[in-house]
């Protein structure tokens, strides 16, 4: 998430009542989780296991809980709990704020759109030109949709992102999310689908691609352009598709993955490892097609030959 105004390490430190190393007018221009940081974006870490790779990314600020050298370059804000206050930052830069319309008046809609009985739009929303947005649709805050999009009845975009940490005293701490669902044109999504915000990037679904109904994308996952995925497919967080790949009904994604242009992924499969571009993948977990299926040939082969070895 961009912030817009700007604000200075100083100004961010105050927020959370911390100390912070670096010159007090150093620039914040984002918040972002380690996954999705860029330049000028603050992040924290909480574990030693991650101190290198936030301090290394590309983050230009990060909220952390050890006293250790600043990166040249970078400034530091020493937290006890850098979660607990990363989410105070989420929550002060982008508080949730109530509608109390189906329509928020806040929501800009483009000439031509059709908007269905029971549609809920809220605060902040765009919608392009053309599009149909079928009944009972929740299209949650920030949600940019383009031009001559098709929603169908039940489907949500923009709910929150499922990532929770783990406390000492057992309980789960949600990490509240900033981002946004981002649709590009000429997209159809069908009926009772579940589309993620981003943490704190966006969720990407590219011009021309197709949902059938019951699909579930995880936070700040990209899809790219001309994509098919089919009905009860489940990508979850943070996975990349490349442009023209097409997902059979009943497919799951493993988190931060990537599906090559072109690469076809069979019905019912499980996907657990990258996807090179056009390639055919099927089953559990999922591999080239032609290989899999010689796998399960020799498997039905198998009760024969413990027979056979017995005898």
């Amino acid at each position: 998430m961009k912030l817009n105004p700007e604000k200075t390490l100083s100004e961010i430190a105050a927020l959370i009542g911390a100390r912070y190393h670096g010159e007090h007018d150093f620039i914040v221009s984002g918040i972002n989780e380690i996954h999705k940081v860029e330049k000028g974006d603050i992040t924290f870490v909480d574990h030693p296991k991650y101190y290198k790779k936030a301090l290394e990314s590309a983050a230009s600020t990060v909220i952390i809980n050890k006293e250790v050298a600043c990166p040249e370059g970078k400034a530091l804000v020493f937290s006890e709990s850098p979660f607990c206050d990363y989410v105070k930052l989420v929550k002060h830069f982008r508080p949730f704020c109530k509608s109390d319309l189906p329509i928020s008046e806040k929501a800009l809609v483009g000439e031509g759109t059709i908007i269905q009985p029971g549609v809920f739009i809220g605060n902040n929303v765009i919608i392009g030109k053309n599009c149909i947005i079928h009944s009972n649709v929740s299209i949650y805050d920030h949600s940019i949709i383009g031009d001559n999009v098709i929603i169908h009845a039940n489907t949500v975009i923009g709910g929150d992102a499922y990532y929770f940490k783990k406390q000492k005293a057992g309980h789960y701490d949600k990490l509240e999310s900033c981002g946004r669902v981002v649709i590009h044109d000429d997209v159809e999504i069908g009926c009772l689908c579940t589309i993620d915000k981003g943490v704190s990037g966006d969720t990407v679904i590219g011009q021309g691609t197709k949902f059938d109904n019951h699909v579930q994308i995880g936070h700040d996952t990209v899809i790219g352009r001309n994509c098919l995925i089919g009905n009860g497919s489940m990508l979850a967080g943070v996975s990349v598709v490349e442009d023209d790949v097409i997902i059979w009904a009943g497919v799951s994604v493993q988190k931060d993955l990537v599906i090559g242009r072109g690469a076809i992924i069979l019905a019912l499969s499980g996907v657990s490892k990258n996807v090179p571009a056009d390639k055919t993948y099927f089953g559990i977990p999922a591999d080239e097609h032609i290989q899999k299926w010689r796998e399960l040939a020799a498997l039905r082969k198998l009760p024969e030959i413990l027979k056979n070895s017995k005898s």
